[in-house]
C-alpha cells in the first residue's frame, strides 16, 4: 500500500450543466457555482440513500476522467493548487474554510461536493478558476463542466496556511493535532482485511458540508459511502483544537456477507524502532509513525502492543466485548531518536477511538505488513465485530477519534515507554545456547515513588519456548523501571506471542505488555 497515495480512485459526476443559483451567499461570493438544483436533506434521509443502494446491485462508476487529467503523474499533479480565495465559505466570519482537490495522478473516482444550509443541499460545480494550474500542463479550459473534485480540505479561517483535517481518496481522512502534523490516517470502513485476497476498499462518493453557525466550533460533514459489498451513511462532526476530536455515526447496509469488518481502522506506517531493526538501513535511527497499538479491555485492562516491521504479513486479533478504547499511538517524543528534521517524526499524532456505547463481542485486529520503505503504510488496526454482516441488515455505530499527543484516556498504572530486543545471555561469559533478550522500561503511576528495596515482581508469560534471566529493577533515568527477560525459542520458526507486566504485593503496578516475536531460523541462530 502506498502512503499517502494508497488513497483510491474511480468516475465521474453527473452530466448536469453548471448554474449560479441556490448557493449560499457566502458561497457565491467566493466564486463557487451551482450545480443542478438544491434537494431537501438530512441525516435520516443520506441513511435511507445509503439503504437503498445497498438493496440494489452495486453500480461501478463507468465514466472515464479526460486523458491529459487522467495521465497526470506525481509532480504535474502536485503542481495543481486551489486557489484559496474560492475556498468554501472564504468571506465568511465562521470558524472554516473548505478547499478541493483536483481529480488526477491516483485520484481518478470524482466524489460529489454538496453545501447544506437550511435544510438544503446544493452541489457545487467544478471550475477551473478555481484552480492554478502550475506546471501541471493542463489547461482548465478545456476540462467539462461536470468534472468533479477528488476530495476536499479543512482549514481555520485563523490559520488558512495549514489544513488540519483532509478527505482524499477511497473512504480515507486525516487529521493533524497541535503540532499540525500528519501522520497515520483512518478511513470510513475497512473490508476484508488481510484475507489473503484483495482487500475492498469502499469509497465516500458524495460529501455534504453543513454551514456551520457563526460561533461554532464544531464543522459536520455527511458523507455517502459506497462498494460492492456495502454502502453507507456518515455524519462526522469535527472539532479542532490541541487534540482534534472527530466524532463519528455510521450506518451500515451490507449488500452481501462479509467475513471481516473493520471498525474504525487506523492507517500507519511502522518501518524501523528500538524494537525492531529488521529493517534499519537509514541513517536516522527511527522511521514510524506510530510506535504502538494501545487497548483498554471492556473489564479495565490496559494493553500496549509495540508495532513490529515483519518479515511476512503478521495478523493478530485480541478478543473483547464492549472494548473502552484503541488507538495506534506515537508515545515516542524524542526528536534525538529519529533524527528528521524534515517530517518530524516525533510530531505525528496518535489516533485513539472511543466507542460511544457498547459495541458488543468482536476483536481489535491488527495486521503488520512487511516493508521496506517508510512511504508505505503497512499498519492497520480496527474493531471487527463478532456478528458477520448479512444482507439486509442495518448497524449501526458511533464513535470519537482523538487526533492528539496524549489520548483523553490513559492508564493510572505505569506505562511502557521502550521495548528493545537483542542477543540474550551474560556479558562475559561464554553463550552454550541462542536466545533473545527483552528489555521493557515502563514510567508513570507509582513507580517513581517506590522504595528502591521494594520487591517488584515481573509476571512474564510466553506461547513457546522457556524463559530465563528475568528481572525488574529501578531505572532513575526515567523514574520507573526496567523489565529483562531471554526467550529461548524451540525449533519452531513460527511467531511466539509474549506477555509481561510488573506487579508488586499481588497487585498490578503496570499496564500489560504483550508481542509478537518471529525467532530466526535455526540455522542463523548464532550465539558464539
Amino acid at each position: 500500500m502506498r502512503r499517502r497515495t494508497l488513497l483510491r480512485a474511480a468516475a465521474a459526476t453527473a452530466a448536469v450543466g453548471p448554474t449560479a443559483m441556490a448557493i449560499s451567499p457566502a458561497a457565491r461570493a467566493a466564486g463557487l457555482k451551482a450545480l443542478g438544483s438544491p434537494q431537501a436533506f438530512d441525516y435520516a434521509w443520506l441513511k435511507g440513500r445509503a439503504r437503498n443502494l445497498a438493496a440494489a446491485e452495486y453500480q461501478p462508476p463507468t465514466d472515464k476522467l479526460p486523458p491529459d487529467v487522467a495521465n497526470l503523474d506525481f509532480d504535474r499533479y502536485q503542481a495543481i493548487g486551489f486557489k484559496p480565495e474560492h475556498a468554501l465559505w472564504a468571506d465568511d466570519k465562521l470558524q472554516f474554510q473548505v478547499r478541493l482537490f483536483h481529480l488526477g495522478f491516483l485520484f481518478k473516482r470524482a466524489v460529489r461536493v454538496y453545501e447544506v444550509e437550511n435544510g438544503q443541499s446544493q452541489q457545487l460545480a467544478y471550475d477551473p478558476a478555481m484552480f492554478d494550474y502550475g506546471k501541471s500542463g493542463l489547461v482548465g479550459s478545456r476540462q467539462p463542466a461536470d468534472l468533479g473534485f477528488a476530495g476536499l480540505q479543512i482549514f481555520s479561517r485563523y490559520a488558512p496556511k495549514n489544513d488540519m483535517a483532509a478527505f482524499l481518496g477511497a473512504s480515507y481522512f486525516r487529521a493533524t493535532s497541535g503540532t499540525l502534523q500528519y501522520g497515520l490516517s483512518t478511513r470510513g470502513l475497512a473490508v476484508d482485511t488481510a484475507l489473503g485476497r484483495p482487500e475492498e476498499f469502499p469509497d465516500f462518493t458524495e460529501f455534504y458540508l453543513e454551514r456551520p453557525a457563526p460561533q461554532s466550533q464544531t464543522l459536520v460533514i455527511y458523507a455517502l459511502l459506497d462498494s460492492p459489498s456495502i454502502a453507507g451513511a456518515y455524519r462526522i462532526a469535527l472539532t479542532p483544537g490541541d487534540t482534534l476530536l472527530t466524532e463519528i455515526d455510521a450506518a451500515l447496509y451490507p449488500r452481501k456477507p462479509i467475513e471481516r469488518l473493520g471498525i474504525a481502522p487506523c492507517t500507519s506506517m511502522y518501518q524501523t524502532g528500538e524494537n525492531d531493526r529488521r529493517m534499519a538501513n537509514d541513517w536516522r535511527p527511527e522511521l514510524h509513525d506510530s510506535d504502538g497499538l494501545s487497548m483498554v479491555t471492556g473489564s479495565g485492562e490496559w494493553i500496549w502492543r509495540p508495532l513490529n516491521n515483519p518479515a511476512r504479513l503478521h495478523f493478530n486479533a485480541y478478543a473483547d466485548e464492549n472494548p473502552g478504547g484503541f488507538g495506534l499511538l506515537q508515545r515516542d517524543r524524542d526528536f534525538d531518536h529519529y533524527q528528521d528534521d524534515g517530517v518530524f517524526y516525533e510530531k505525528r499524532p496518535s489516533l485513539w477511538v472511543e466507542p460511544k456505547a457498547g459495541w458488543g463481542k468482536g476483536w481489535v485486529d491488527l495486521v503488520e505488513i512487511p516493508t521496506v520503505d517508510e512511504t508505505f503504510d503497512n499498519i492497520v488496526a480496527f474493531w471487527n465485530p463478532e456478528q458477520k454482516p448479512q444482507p439486509g441488515q442495518e448497524m449501526l455505530f458511533g464513535y470519537r477519534m482523538y487526533w492528539c499527543n496524549e489520548p483523553p484516556m490513559r492508564p493510572l498504572l505505569a506505562h511502557c515507554v521502550a521495548t528493545r530486543t537483542g542477543i540474550g545471555g551474560i556479558v562475559g561469559q561464554k553463550r552454550t545456547h541462542y536466545s533473545e533478550r527483552f528489555a521493557i522500561d515502563f514510567a508513570g503511576g507509582e513507580l517513581a515513588g517506590l522504595d528502591p528495596k521494594a520487591k517488584v515482581e515481573p509476571v512474564i508469560s510466553v506461547s513457546r519456548g522457556s524463559v530465563e534471566i528475568t528481572s525488574a529493577r529501578p531505572l532513575h533515568a526515567i523514574d520507573g523501571y526496567r523489565a529483562m527477560f531471554d526467550l529461548v525459542p524451540d525449533a519452531s520458526e513460527e511467531p511466539i506471542a509474549l506477555r509481561l507486566f510488573l506487579r508488586i504485593d499481588g497487585r498490578p503496578l503496570t499496564e500489560t505488555w504483550i508481542y509478537e516475536w518471529t525467532p530466526p531460523p535455526v540455522a542463523e541462530r548464532k550465539f558464539g
